[in-house]
């Protein structure tokens, strides 16, 4: 029979492992000790990452249970993180965490939550130097040391260490077969890479240890899959796992729904009409719509309620976006200088006004990290952006933004069905 510290143990690398239920073990944690700080803190963490309006009031409440108790150096650095990401101020809540892990490095619960914060704002990358930060107090022996070695993996293959990352991420994922983040990674390189055959296989090979529910980001795994075959040029293939894997385990968190809206918005622009989908889709934003409180969130719902043709749900986000962008909030330039402008110009590229879409999308090229998400989860502005200049008739800045794609991908179908279109 397990005790606390089992439960406790297991309830964080369900967390960092992105595979089980935490709550499960946290609840049996905080039957048999109420009191446990780190618990209570780590329940309240699981919220505030939803991203979710009504998910951050119930952390408010435990928060504030929470100030009355008398807290460790650990309780107090997770406390006042948490207090500043409820508020939206992402980049101060990183910046405890970040100090709070130099002091102690074998904090798991803090790194995921830095990697998770971080990949809110577009800054992925950084966890390859929290990361390199923490390792060296590792010992390879430490049953936790494949979790560590996940998180350093991802974080180079957003710097672009592709060689480096796709090594360390394959040798995590020995020692973690069921770990989110090292298979992660590793699909991340061969996208990154122009490699969709090997990213396929590499899905294949592994769909037993991915697919299945205790897998809690199998959605965002099948959307990289799906871009495999978008790469290949099986379009068809790309929307039956939309249809037929995406949608049947799909919840109405705004962190999932962004990977059938992403998907269906490249099929569309690469030629694939997606019908009623956008419309049976845009209901499963509609809760989300108000109180949303990520750029990256919000500039998808927008897409979704364009695509859905529903203009009120449209006006709901644009008008969020602007209320915050108006605010002294740490995300208020990354809503003013990148979503308003994004979601604008998306407006006018699905009304077919594709010179002003293309000149509201080129001036936010250079700050595009700051919408949130991956490289190659922004690659659908990128996109966007191209694709406008082909159907505007701006040829030499079309294939301007085609040769930059190419750099990377010389062989990818996408890139190519640009160049003719270009051409054309």
């Amino acid at each position: 029979m397990l005790d606390v510290s089992d439960h406790f143990r297991n309830a964080i690398r369900a967390f960092t492992l992105n595979y089980g239920d935490p709550s499960t073990d946290l609840e049996r944690v905080l039957e048999d000790d109420p009191k446990k700080n780190m618990a209570v803190l780590l329940k309240a963490w699981l919220l505030v990452l939803s991203n979710d309006a009504s998910s951050f009031e119930k952390a408010k409440q435990i928060l504030a249970d929470v100030a009355t108790r008398t807290l460790s150096y650990q309780d107090n650095a997770h406390y006042r993180a948490l207090e500043l990401a409820i508020n939206n101020q992402w980049p101060s809540a990183v910046s405890v965490l970040d100090r709070f892990l130099m002091e102690d490095p074998h904090d798991l619960i803090g790194h995921q939550c830095a990697l998770r914060l971080d990949g809110y704002q577009g800054r992925f990358h950084r966890e390859a130097g929290r990361a390199a930060r923490a390792l060296p107090f590792w010992s390879k022996e430490d049953p936790d040391y494949g979790i560590m070695l996940s998180f350093y993996g991802f974080g180079l293959e957003e710097l672009g260490d592709f060689s480096r990352a796709e090594d360390i991420s394959r040798e995590a994922a020995e020692l973690e077969p069921y770990g989110y983040w090292p298979h992660h990674a590793v699909s991340h390189v061969l996208e990154m890479t122009g490699r969709p055959a090997d990213g396929l296989k590499w899905m294949d090979s592994r769909e037993a240890l991915w697919n299945g529910s205790k897998c809690n980001n199998r959605v965002h795994i099948w959307w990289h899959k799906a871009l495999f075959f978008l790469e290949l040029g099986n379009l068809e293939e790309a929307l039956l796992i939309y249809d037929e894997e995406i949608l049947p385990v799909m919840r109405p968190v705004a962190t999932q729904l962004c990977n059938p809206t992403a998907l269906l918005w490249r099929l569309e622009i690469l030629g694939l009409k997606a019908g009623r989908r956008w419309q049976d889709l845009l209901p499963l934003w509609q809760e989300q719509l108000a109180g949303m409180s990520s750029p990256f969130n919000e500039i998808h719902a927008a897409m979704a309620a364009l695509r859905a043709n529903d203009h009120f749900a449209y006006q709901s986000v644009l008008n969020n976006i602007k209320s915050k962008a108006n605010t002294d909030n740490e995300l208020a330039p990354a809503y003013r200088e990148v979503a308003q402008p994004i979601v604008e110009a998306m407006n006018k590229f699905v009304n077919e006004d594709f010179k002003e879409a293309l000149e509201g999308l080129l001036p936010v090229q250079g700050s595009l990290w700051r919408m949130g998400g991956s490289i190659a989860q922004r690659d659908i502005i990128e996109l966007t952006t191209a694709v406008a200049a082909i159907r505007a008739g701006e040829k030499n800045i079309a294939l301007s933004l085609i040769n930059e794609r190419l750099l990377s991908k010389p062989d990818s179908f996408i890139n190519a069905k640009l160049v003719e279109n270009a051409a054309a």
